[in-house]
């Protein structure tokens, strides 16, 4: 606990032409990920019906798919739900709704395993999937314009840029990870690369703070300096924050349940790219667009010089 008490003196921005390397080299492996894989899109935005089956028993995917193959379903997607006794299919708007199509199914996997239980059925239809992708893509647009003109209002445009692209960094690396391990992507996990928005933007609006502070109180050393006099100021801050937000989140991803996995997982990677871009991409930013001290005194108020000339 010492650590967090002490102020440390370490020289982050000395790395940052280095680590722009790596940075660079995650965002075209997350969007190499998403042109080549793609994301694999939930029935929140496939539209389709969604089939829970248990079994008392482990059963085995390959026999499962078999079985709906067999009995006409050869296009349903199957896969483990949280254990191997928990089976979810994925259906197409193509093959029907309603009750008729979850019974047909079930009778299908009774016919091979009667013991078979149907846990739960949901329905979208594809108009609405199309619906929820465009109001959710539009969201995330929403949300970055409004840090830009809320940083830019509030610091300085060279801070507003470096904030936008730390959260673009974050949501393109994040979106980049569930594409490449092929983790559902549906509504619950773009409301967590919402949360993810707001937790980056916390970070670097934090950090932003206290150089900007330090900018107008320390007279002598550079812009880097100053940044990283800041940057550890508030280490012991954020690293409190996100040890904390990451316990919780761990004990939702392995005590949670499987419908809100996805979410915890996708706030996990959220909360590491986004404590690293409020450094190596927001701040690294703002000193490479050349923010100064100079920027950041307030212009002097009208009458102000004449108020204080006054006895």
């Amino acid at each position: 606990m010492e650590f967090f008490k002490r102020e440390t003196d370490i020289a982050f921005m000395a790395y940052r032409r280095r680590l722009a390397g790596l940075t660079v080299l995650l965002i075209a492996a997350a969007i190499a990920f998403l042109m080549v894989r793609g994301l694999n899109l939930g029935l929140d935005f496939t539209g389709g019906t969604l089939v829970e089956v248990g079994y008392p028993q482990a059963v085995e995917l390959t026999e499962v798919r078999e079985t709906l193959a067999d009995g006409g379903y050869s296009s349903a997607m199957v896969q483990t739900f949280g254990t191997a006794q928990d089976i979810l299919i994925r259906l197409s708007p193509d093959a029907g709704a309603g009750d008729s199509l979850s019974n047909a199914v079930l009778e299908t996997l009774r016919a091979d395993n009667p013991d078979a239980e149907l846990r739960r059925v949901e329905f979208v239809g594809p108009q609405i999937g199309e619906e929820l992708a465009e109001k959710g893509g539009l969201a995330l647009i929403y949300a970055l314009g409004g840090i830009l003109l809320y940083v830019a209002f509030r610091f300085e445009y060279r801070f507003a840029i470096g904030a936008v692209a730390a959260v673009v960094h974050d949501v393109v690396v994040t979106l980049g990870i569930f594409a490449g391990i092929g983790m559902t992507f549906d509504l619950t996990v773009l409301a967590a690369l919402l949360a993810v928005i707001g937790y980056s933007l916390n970070d670097t609006i934090v950090v932003f703070d206290r150089i900007r502070e330090n900018f107008l109180r320390i007279r002598e050393g550079t812009a880097e300096t100053v940044t990283n006099r800041s940057i550890n100021q508030m280490l012991p801050r954020t690293l409190v924050t996100s040890l904390t937000t990451l316990l919780v989140l761990l004990a939702l991803v392995f005590l949670g349940g499987e419908l809100i996995r996805g979410f915890a997982v996708a706030l996990i990677i959220g909360v590491l790219v986004g404590t690293y871009s409020s450094i190596y991409v927001a701040s690294a930013a703002a000193l490479a667009l050349g923010v100064s001290k100079e920027d950041l005194i307030p212009p002097p108020k009208e009458g102000e010089d004449d108020d204080e000339e006054q006895p």
